[in-house]
């Protein structure tokens, strides 16, 4: 049976002890595609709250692109790196975990002055344990500034930088509103590649209009692209997003498990070894969930379900 690589067998390999992706949702940090800097609305199925749940505690902090000497939150922010990190720190000591990632989540983490992100980014760390950072952004929301200084930090540190891929078709990003083409993600993922950053790609399977077909060429083309790591995850709809209404009035059915199980292998099977899983489905246990009903399922259960499926497969997760 082939062994998946994930992300904390490649930690624990490289620093000898049990490694934890700390999640932060900072308060400030917005996205270019609901600014309105390069579309409005966001994404049709963001509602970011349900990503990134920390998100709604930091919603009326917003900075609007201000740099560290006139933000007057700036210090706030910093309080909530430490905050957070130490508060996770707590929760997870008990369990084994030695070291420490930091992950700058929820929305557009480089979508910053310079001298503000450099400030957070050192804030964290600073923290005790914690041997890098992993930043979740936009293909066009990176600076070259910021590309440097974190290629000077990876040579110290674990550095990671994560971009949403979702779909290589311009005509699935032009639906889901997501303000950038498929050109635009394939550059900015080989020129992080230039700087020697490691690169994380995020697809979505179950994407409007997409077929099987067209979801495994997403796959294909992202690592191709070169791509160090990757998330799977499956599109759901939650209330009082636009997707949200497109369900409503029958215009997107989501993907069933079956069938996203089934695309999951499929992807997996053609993967390169040396790739890293990070994540391979996604869900949420509340009310907001619209559909489809397996994500509002425990993560225990989707887990054993694709567990079990991918060892059939001949594959140990």
């Amino acid at each position: 049976m082939q062994k998946i690589r994930t992300f904390g067998s490649y930690l624990q390999a490289k620093y000898g002890v049990r490694v934890k992706k700390i999640p932060l949702a900072i308060g400030g940090f917005t996205c270019p595609n609901i600014d309105g800097t390069v579309a409005k609305g966001g994404c049709t199925f963001c509602l970011n709250d349900s990503f990134s749940p920390n998100v709604a505690k930091n919603k009326d902090k917003i900075f609007l692109n201000l740099s560290s000497q006139e933000n007057p939150l700036i210090e706030s922010q910093l309080m909530q790196v430490v905050s957070q990190i130490n508060g996770s720190k707590r929760e997870f000591k008990p369990l084994g975990y030695k070291k420490y990632l930091a992950y700058f989540q929820a929305f557009t983490n480089t979508y910053a002055p310079f001298d503000t992100l450099q400030k957070l980014y050192s804030k964290a760390l600073e923290e005790k344990d914690v041997i890098g950072l992993s930043i979740g952004t936009r293909s066009d929301s990176v600076e070259e500034s910021v590309l440097e200084y974190l290629s000077e930090l990876s040579k110290s540190h674990e550095i990671w930088i994560e971009y949403g891929i979702q779909s290589i078709y311009d005509e699935t990003l032009n639906r889901i509103n997501r303000g950038h083409d498929a050109k635009n993600v394939e550059m900015a993922i080989k020129r992080a590649k230039e700087y020697g950053l490691n690169v994380c790609g995020h697809l979505i399977f179950g994407l409007p209009g997409e077929n099987q077909e067209m979801m495994l060429n997403s796959a294909k083309a992202a690592y191709e692209w070169g791509i160090d790591s990757i998330k799977f995850h499956p599109l759901y709809v939650v209330k009082n997003t636009i997707l949200a209404n497109e369900y409503n009035r029958g215009e997107f059915t989501p993907i069933e498990l079956n069938e996203y199980i089934d695309t999951l292998i499929k992807a997996i099977e053609m993967m390169p070894k040396d790739i890293i899983v990070q994540r391979v489905t996604a869900g949420i246990e509340d009310d907001s969930l619209l559909a489809p009903s397996w994500c509002g399922e425990s993560k225990n259960y989707l887990m054993g379900r694709i567990k079990q499926e991918l060892a059939k497969a001949g594959y140990r997760y």
